[in-house]
């Protein structure tokens, strides 16, 4: 079984028996911009950063903390950890996060690296459907990235600074965007 059971808001289960992961139930992955991630987080560790610190995820607590806060975790977001099987202190730590949005759902992967120059280095990936065309949501919900070109024939890229991209796919009549940011 892939994940050890479903728990409620701001509550984890660490219960390994049947898998190295927890799911957490807990609003948009797409609203900051890169600055938001140096924001100081709330005084309480949500429940992504409490569930990845029982299993032993330490080293990076405060960037795990600092990323699921930038990425809207909340009572209406759920979340699985992924945290290594051995030496879980000293190797990539990782979460999905389903976010609900106005549209339907966002979903969010997250990795932290302990032990680099910064302490802990980490990147995520916030993927959406948008019911609107790429260059409109480009120019409306991404209008601070400049337009980069595509990254081969139907990829369009843009850029948000160092570390910080948005790839748009067409999907149907709408569009799907992939934010990609490493935290340096």
């Amino acid at each position: 079984m892939l994940m050890s059971g479903l728990v409620q808001a701001q509550e984890v289960r660490t219960d390994k028996k049947d898998a190295p992961s927890d799911v957490v139930r807990t609003t948009s992955p797409m609203a900051g911009t890169p600055a938001s991630l140096n924001q100081a987080s709330p005084s309480s560790p949500n429940a992504v950063t409490r569930g990845l610190v029982g299993q032993g995820v330490l080293k990076c607590a405060s960037r795990v903390e600092q990323v699921s806060n930038f990425l809207n975790f909340g009572p209406m977001a759920g979340a699985m950890l992924l945290p290594a099987s051995q030496d879980v202190d000293n190797r990539l730590a990782h979460f999905v996060l389903e976010s609900p949005t106005p549209d339907g759902s966002a979903y969010v992967s997250a990795t932290f690296a302990p032990n680099q120059s910064n302490g802990c280095g980490a990147t995520y990936d916030a993927v959406m459907y948008w019911p609107k065309g790429c260059d409109a949501l480009a120019t409306q919900q991404f209008d601070k990235f400049k337009r980069v070109g595509t990254l081969k024939k139907n990829v369009l890229v843009l850029d948000g600074g160092v570390g910080t991209k948005v790839f748009l796919l067409t999907a149907g009549s709408g569009c799907v965007s992939v934010k990609k940011e490493v935290v340096l």
